[in-house]
Order: C-alpha cells, then sequence, then structure tokens
C-alpha cells in the first residue's frame, strides 16, 4: 500500500488546536461539556482533545466513549468488530455532547452512535468532530468541526496516527 502523508505532526498539532478554540466558542458552558469518543480511534482522538480543551479552559472537561455496534444497520456488509464498552463519565441529559471519531464516510457510524446515545440521556445538545472528511456520504449527516475535508476514492482509506497509541502522529493516506 502506498501511504501518502496528508497532515504532519506539525500540521496535526496545530489542527487538533483550532478544533479545541472552535468547541469552545460553540460551547456555552464548557463545565457541561462532555467528549465521547466513537471507537476505535475516536476514542484515542477525544482523550487528545481533551488535554487541548482542558488547557484552553482551565478545567478538565469530561470524557467516555460510546460503542454504537449494536446500532448499525449496515453489519452484514462491514462485518463486527470486537465491541467495546460504552464508558459514561457523567448522566448526559442536559449535557452539550460532543461525538468524537477519527474519520467520516458514508455517515452510518453517527448515526448508529446517535441512535445508542438515545439509549444513555437526553443531551441538550449533540455536536459532531471528526479529523477528516472523506466524502461518499450514504446519509445527510455532516461534522459540525472538521479539521480536514479530503475527498477520496471508495478504495483509499485515511489513517490517523496518535503518539500514544502508534508512536507517530500524523494523517495518512493509504492506496491499494
Amino acid at each position: 500500500m502506498e501511504r501518502l502523508e496528508i497532515l504532519s505532526r506539525t500540521d496535526l498539532s496545530r489542527t487538533l488546536d483550532r478544533l479545541a478554540t472552535q468547541v469552545l466558542e460553540q460551547v456555552v458552558d464548557s463545565r457541561r461539556l462532555v467528549l465521547l469518543g466513537i471507537p476505535t480511534r475516536g476514542v484515542a482522538l477525544a482523550k487528545v482533545l481533551g488535554v487541548r480543551l482542558a488547557e484552553l479552559c482551565g478545567h478538565a472537561v469530561e470524557q467516555g466513549s460510546l460503542d454504537p455496534t449494536f446500532h448499525r444497520d449496515d453489519l452484514d456488509r462491514i462485518g463486527t468488530r470486537l465491541v467495546q464498552a460504552t464508558d459514561l463519565p457523567v448522566d448526559l441529559d442536559g449535557r452539550h455532547v460532543l461525538l468524537v471519531d477519527d474519520v467520516i464516510f458514508t455517515g452510518r457510524t453517527v448515526r448508529a452512535a446517535l441512535d445508542a446515545l438515545q439509549a444513555w440521556g437526553r443531551p441538550r445538545r449533540v455536536s459532531l468532530l471528526v479529523m477528516v472528511d472523506r466524502g461518499h456520504r450514504e446519509l445527510p449527516i455532516q461534522p459540525d468541526f472538521c479539521g480536514r475535508v479530503l475527498p477520496t476514492s471508495r478504495q483509499e482509506t485515511i489513517q490517523l496516527c496518535l503518539m500514544g497509541v502508534d508512536g507517530e502522529e500524523g494523517v495518512y493516506l493509504l492506496r491499494p
């Protein structure tokens, strides 16, 4: 596979700073914000973003994860993976929930996450942050915050690498 660098380590850091700033500009009360990462890379991205947000707003931001696997409508096509436990740090009622994922593609993962979220409470607002929007939407779902828009072919994939998980940082386009 060919691996092309889309965002270098420096570019990724700058993008994370920009996204954190944009989130805080849109949130009425940062103490009511809850970051929920969508497995697998969304969870790691939410942790990194949480650190940036805490630096900017001066307090820790609640973080957890939300696994939408059992709410997907396309399991027969994509197959299943090992389900990760949903981890909600606080009651979601009345909170501003920020769903975090590495890449948005068809929109089906986000739709499933929204369905899963309804089982856990009634947030005041739900927003979506992704590092890369690669197009090919099958559902009318768009991110509120996006690091980079990168149209791809269906055969290409995007790889987000984070230091705590991969030992390197950057965003890469993988071509067959």
